[in-house]
């Protein structure tokens, strides 16, 4: 969200981004959670294609979907209509975001937090958080647990992390290298897309890595008190071992 960082527009190619990022490891958490009361209203942040917006609002709730991307969002909103579904896509900076109402339950899902790469970027977000959450609503969200072994053994070589074949028909291979910043706590990315079998191009993901104690205190600082904070989706605690950090706040 800085002309410092950026995230590769092929990235944001949605039936790119739909393939690589087909599961819904993380949907049952998140509905977990969700308040009992179907007249609740949700709000998701950084909602992408609609991955778990969709899912959601098929069980019957009232949930709207914020991003900053409008092909993704042009994308989530063809699928929604194809379910039968109407649902609220709407273009915002959620460090800006002013919707003029309140929600029951907000959530950032999908590591997305770690595109606000400045302290005043991830400050101003959750206090557009506050301001949009009702008296008693809760906010969740997960995020990576830095990994800096990971980092160091990924900066060696080119890593293949992903093959698929888009709904479009594209054969994609992505191969890693990333280079950390210890500055700026920015983790740079590279993802090396190979299509139909031929280079194309090599895209930026740059991630700012929010550290377990200092994430807590970023949360704390905001007014947020963090009920739980777990190390997976099925709720196991978080250790120094925990790939993610996932809160639940009120």
């Amino acid at each position: 969200m800085t002309t410092h960082y950026t995230v590769g527009n092929l990235i944001y190619d949605a039936h790119i981004y739909d393939g690589m990022n087909s599961n819904l490891l993380d949907l049952p958490f998140y509905t977990k959670w969700l308040p009992k009361n179907k007249e609740a209203k949700i709000l998701e942040l950084c909602c992408g294609t609609g991955r778990l917006t969709i899912p959601i609002a098929k069980e019957g709730y009232a949930i709207t979907g914020v991003d900053f991307t409008p092909s993704m969002l042009a994308h989530a909103k063809t699928k929604a209509l194809e379910a039968g579904l109407t649902i609220p896509f709407i273009e915002a900076d959620i460090r800006t975001l002013d919707l003029k109402e309140q929600f029951d339950l907000i959530f950032i899902p999908f590591n997305s937090i770690h595109h606000l790469y400045q302290n005043d970027d991830l400050f101003q977000a959750l206090q557009g958080v506050k301001k949009h959450l009702k008296e008693g609503g809760l906010l969740l969200l997960d995020c990576f647990n830095p990994n800096i072994r990971y980092i160091v053994e990924a900066e060696k070589e080119p890593q293949q992390i992903a093959s698929y074949t888009t709904t479009d028909g594209r054969a994609v291979v992505i191969k890693q290298t990333m280079r950390y910043e210890s500055k700026t706590q920015i983790n740079r990315i590279e993802w090396h897309y190979f299509i139909n079998g031929a280079f194309d191009s090599v895209q930026n993901l740059d991630f700012r890595l929010l550290f377990p104690q200092e994430l807590d205190a970023y949360l704390e600082r905001c007014g947020f008190s963090i009920i739980h904070k777990f190390g997976d989706f099925e709720e196991g605690p978080f250790t120094d071992d925990s790939v993610k950090q996932i809160f639940v706040c009120r």
